[in-house]
């Protein structure tokens, strides 16, 4: 297969400049090409490119996943450089969306590129075997479509569109290449306008503005509809779309209006409403121009902003108002995503409520969107795996089109819609014509845990994915739980591993986890069966840290001994961890916070994905780290330092540098916002690999396991020999917490808070390089940590984040 080692995206626009970025996150070098500025001198011909570059370096959310791995992209021009391209394995096209200008850049780049150098496009309106109609063999053995989402770091999808002559091993080299070292889920597309993402997504955008209107809803109303209720992204439809701008929405909308002026399909009804056109005039085009369906107000003095909304029948902005709907208040109650959508729709055995406007405007938008998207097969995909994979991983749904139908009963609102005389697809008809009554089965023995209908056969086929990828859920359905209680289970993985999964709200840890941890890892426990354990699970985040509301509550009621223990068996879970006999692998993801980050400090090795939000956060809620996360930080500083001086003192100039780091890292509740800034805060070692894609992590982090069992893993001894930084590091510390006071840049609590960590951190106030015990610090933070307890002012802070989910300065 062919292989990737160096890229060039031609256009440095906001996609061009992102999906540069992408490929340095993942250690791709790239150039980065643009037309040279009319009347520019020898010094600003990469002005563009550069612009380019720079508006990535800047961007919000961050392009980089470390502002450092823009030293891989190097700029250019289209005049002096396309001769590079001699150099590069795979050339993206991302210029603006002009056919005849595409096809002119594209003709001097057929004369430079090497023959068989991949080359593809980004276009999203125009189709892709017309933009290199007439080209050579060569060129259009090697062109294809290759659709990114933006913004590319964060969105998963990438829509690969073939046309009639691409060379399949071209497709399997970029598909592969883009999964494993770019974290792309791939779906394969027909080229058809606006492939399959956005073919979808703009029929259900449309179809709601237009049932809005109809039923004379707010875009309050919608956007709490179409939300986390539908396990649909927070910002639901009005927010995403001032995200992502009114007029990016207008040019996809007129994508499909295209199509040579004949209808596109049975839905072409639908249009951008009035209101909409006329915002676009407006050029209310969203958050770019600091309003759209919504805009901030600034708040007076002391006063919060305030979120305005748009009516859309008189154009004027009003103050938020929050909906009343009283489904949706009950459907709050339902965790699970399924559950809440059948009961919305009134088909979870209750009848629908009397004048439920909620229910009606779901039914209404779901079942035309469930008829649309079994409609469009076999035209813009032979499946219905590619639709809903578009979906979820383009629009962040939690379940695609055929899959919410599989909730909410397909069987059942086929008959609804019958008997409302709606439009039925013929492709549902052959499903149920079968006797089969859903689009998915679960099928233990395939690599997907699951089969879907497929229409071209009539019968059902496993979901096919590519070797590495899979799930704690699939483990569990081929190979099973070996023990469980309310907070966590142990998974076997097969070859020895066994996997520790957490599955408590938030995955917050309790003594629920903290006890099937210790009891997995102890002799004689449920894991004597296994050689190796990863900690890992399949929800959105790892874990937001240890289980505040019992804790406070053994506060508020005094119960100190309850507290002691607490912290005492939290400490025995991460030295579990650490010294177990067997290598235990932790692989974090997403919001890793507090005692997540204490567990993942205490492995053996880590396997992160690259999308890792990891911190010690505890000074946010007036504690400190108090499970061992001091500890393995100042073992990191300790050993940082005698690297670069082998034997130097316990106040050397390098131990006080590292010092400072980690306090910093501590008692400013750092949090790294990738894996590559988790590592140079010192939480990864640089032994630690990165897996790119969330759904091959447990996959790397098992054959990590299985890697150190073969290398004869032996784990690390008690330390007792650690040379305290002691007194004169503290005082140094302490004159940098001063300082910050004196500059009013802390409160005075946090002058307290930054203190108890110091004196944690530096082993007390003792003298320099006195040797202490691993179970020493710990000591020192327990009781640090129930001293603070005992503060009014962090049980202020603790109640304000479990109301708020935000943090109190007092």
């Amino acid at each position: 297969m062919k292989r990737i080692h160096k890229v060039a995206v031609l256009g440095a626009g906001t996609m061009g400049s992102r999906i540069a970025a992408q490929f340095a996150n993942a250690g791709v070098p790239s150039y980065l090409l643009d037309i040279v500025p009319a009347d520019a001198d020898s010094s600003a011909r990469n002005k563009i490119a550069t612009a380019g570059l720079d508006a990535a370096k800047k961007s919000k959310p961050a392009a980089f996943m470390e502002l450092g791995l823009a030293r891989l992209i190097t700029v250019g021009n289209f005049d002096d450089d396309l001769k590079r391209l001699a150099e590069v394995d795979w050339i993206i096209e991302a210029v603006v969306e002009n056919l005849d200008l595409k096809r002119a850049l594209l003709r001097k780049v057929e004369a430079i590129r090497k023959p068989g150098t991949i080359i593809t496009t980004n276009t999203s309106g125009l189709p892709v075997g017309k933009i290199a109609e007439g080209f050579s063999d060569d060129f259009r053995r090697s062109w294809f479509g290759t659709h990114f989402f933006n913004p590319p770091r964060y969105m998963r999808l990438l829509e690969i569109i073939p046309t009639a002559d691409t060379d399949r091993g071209a497709i399997d080299a970029v598909a592969q290449f883009c999964d494993i070292h770019l974290g792309k889920g791939i779906v394969l597309a027909k080229d058809t306008p606006n492939f399959i993402g956005n073919r979808i997504g703009t029929f259900s955008v449309l179809n709601v503005m237009r049932l809005m209107q109809e039923m004379d809803l707010s875009i309050e109303d919608v956007d709490a509809l179409t939300g986390q209720a539908l396990g649909w992204p927070r910002s639901a439809t009005f927010r995403t779309i001032d995200l992502v701008g009114l007029d990016i929405l207008g040019h996809v909308v007129a994508n499909t209006a295209r199509a040579g002026g004949e209808p596109l399909d049975e839905r072409s009804d639908l249009k951008l409403p009035d209101f909409y056109r006329e915002m676009l005039e407006r050029k209310w085009l969203g958050d770019k121009t600091k309003g759209g369906f919504y805009k901030k107000v600034k708040g007076g003095a002391g006063e919060e902003d305030e979120r305005m909304a748009l009516d859309w029948k008189t154009l004027e902005y009003h103050p938020r108002k929050k909906p009343k709907f009283p489904a949706l208040d009950m459907a709050k109650n339902v965790d699970q995503t399924a559950a809440r959508v059948k009961m919305l729709l009134g088909l979870d055995g209750g009848a629908p409520q009397k004048n439920d406007r909620a229910g009606a405007f779901l039914w209404a938008a779901l079942s035309d969107l469930w008829t649309y998207s079994a409609n469009r097969i076999p035209e813009i995909s032979d499946s219905i795996v590619e639709i809903d994979r578009a979906m979820r991983l383009g629009f962040n749904w939690e379940l695609g089109p055929f899959e919410l139908w599989d909730a909410a009963g397909v069987e059942g609102t086929v008959e609804r819609m019958k008997k409302e005389g709606r439009p039925i697809a013929g492709n549902v008809e052959q499903l149920l014509a079968s006797g089969k009554k859903s689009w998915y089965l679960d099928d233990p023995k395939a690599a997907s845990g699951r089969a879907y209908w497929d229409l071209k056969i009539g019968n059902y086929e496993a979901v096919k994915v590519p070797g590495g990828v899979w799930s704690v859920e699939v483990a569990k359905k081929s190979n099973g739980v070996v023990k469980k209680n309310s907070g966590a289970s142990v998974v076997d993985l097969g070859d020895g591993v066994a996997c520790i999964e957490f599955h408590s709200k938030m995955n917050t840890i309790g003594s629920d986890i903290v006890q099937l941890i210790t009891q997995t890892l102890k002799s004689g426990g449920a894991g004597d069966a296994f050689d190796a354990f990863v900690i890992t699970n399949d929800a959105t985040n790892f874990s937001v840290g240890a289980n505040l509301m019992l804790l406070l509550m053994s506060i508020q009621e005094e119960e100190w001994d309850d507290v002691d223990l607490a912290i005492r068996t939290f400490q025995g879970m991460t030295q579990a961890i650490k010294f177990s006999p067997k290598p235990v692998v932790v692989a974090p993801f997403g919001l890793t916070l507090g005692g997540g980050t204490e567990i993942s400090l205490h492995a053996a090795a880590l396997q992160p994905h690259a999308e890792l939000y990891m911190g010690l956060v505890e000074v946010g809620v007036g504690l400190l780290p108090g499970a061992g996360g001091c500890k393995e930080m100042l073992l990191r500083a300790v050993d940082s330092a005698a690297s670069i001086r082998p034997g130097g003192r316990g106040e050397s100039v390098e131990l006080m540098e590292a010092m400072k780091r980690i306090f910093e890292t501590i008692a400013t509740a750092k949090v790294a916002t990738s894996a590559h800034e988790a590592r140079g805060l010192g939480f990864l070692r640089d032994s630690d690999s990165i897996s790119m894609n969330r759904e091959r992590v447990l996959s790397d982090a098992k054959s990590c396991a299985l890697e150190m069992v073969r290398a004869g893993y032996e784990p690390p001894q008690p330390r007792a020999d650690i040379p305290a930084p002691g007194e004169n590091i503290l005082a140094a510390l302490k004159m940098g917490v001063h300082l910050m006071r004196q500059g009013d840049y802390i409160t005075e609590y946090e002058v307290k808070l930054a203190t108890k960590v110091a004196e944690v951190l530096c082993g007390g106030n003792v003298t320099p390089g006195t040797p202490v015990s691993e179970q020493y610090i710990l000591d020192l933070e327990r009781e640090g940590f129930k001293s603070l307890c005992g503060e009014k002012k962090t049980q202020e802070r603790i109640q304000y984040t479990l109301k708020t989910g935000k943090t109190l300065r007092n």
